[in-house]
């Protein structure tokens, strides 16, 4: 089984009881890093969520089923009062438990249910090279995206980023990075940006990112830039798990060189995943 496979079976089997990120890290057997990386290619959300979603539909199952005392079902739904279950059951359902308990049905409610992994083989990758990354300057927009944002969120970050294009002072022209950093167990940040000689002069909105020495393992994605996220998943759910290699805490980046064609997404581009060692 691969790692997220792993992490889904163990919260589906535990997910009543106290249940970490590093505890469902281990029983993938990958770091805690690794992990929310692999789910979110995976599945489109982060772990925390899906935990928390799965909990929430099973309350209302037995709300629906008539339970006689709510409050037990907020504790063994991991709530410790009444008012921040009815808070979470709310801002998922959009009904109070009273209600669902009161109403005797689920129609209305969108429950999240177990998530089966498809065992049809991902997309075959080629074979990665490996690279020692020098330091490096990278100065562009940068905005905070949940991991179950929808994948169209991204490139209107890009689209905004063109209008400096041209502008930029002191960047290395011909490529354009993609930068995810600062990973937590819902979110990352991601910054379109160049490379550039320094951030003297950079306009006040840029984020800058300082890209340390670091070994990579750099894989080619061919195919439209619409499906990078199967390629993503492929690195993440087989390459790493198979290699001897472990990723480092550290951020991983697209690289877009001058064959790529941001208005049609063709053209390929490549994808740096930091490596421990």
């Amino acid at each position: 089984m691969d790692p997220v496979s792993k992490a889904l079976w163990f919260v589906e089997s535990y997910f009543a009881d106290e249940i970490s990120l590093d505890d469902i890290a281990r029983i993938g057997g990958v770091s805690r890093f690794h992990m929310s990386r692999a789910f979110a290619a995976a599945t489109g959300r982060s772990i925390t969520r899906y935990v928390r979603e799965r909990r929430l539909s099973v309350a209302a199952r037995c709300l629906a089923n008539g339970a006689p005392d709510i409050l037990a079902v907020a504790l063994d739904a991991g709530y410790g009062s009444h008012e921040a279950f009815t808070r979470a059951f709310r801002e998922q359902f959009g009904l109070t438990p009273e209600a669902v308990r009161a109403q005797r049905h689920l129609d209305n409610l969108v429950l999240v249910e177990p998530i089966v992994m498809d065992d049809t083989p991902t997309v075959k990758l080629e074979t990665p090279r490996f690279v020692d990354g020098k330091a490096m300057l990278i100065a562009g927009l940068g905005e905070r995206y949940a991991y179950d944002s929808p994948n169209n969120t991204i490139p209107a970050l890009w689209q905004r980023f063109d209008a400096y294009q041209g502008s930029i002072p002191g960047a290395v022209p011909h490529a354009w990075y993609g930068i995810c950093r600062n990973f937590d167990d819902t979110s990352f940040e991601y910054v379109s940006g160049v490379e550039v000689a320094d951030f003297s002069e950079m306009p006040k909105e840029f984020s800058c990112v300082r890209l340390s020495p670091q070994k990579y393992a750099v894989f080619v994605h061919r195919e439209h830039i619409s499906t990078i996220r199967s390629t993503v998943h492929a690195i993440w759910r087989d390459w790493l798990p198979n290699s001897k290699h472990e990723a480092a805490d550290a951020p991983n980046f697209e690289r877009y060189g001058p064959e790529f064609d941001g208005r049609t997404g063709n053209g390929g581009l490549e994808i740096w995943i930091p490596l421990k060692g």
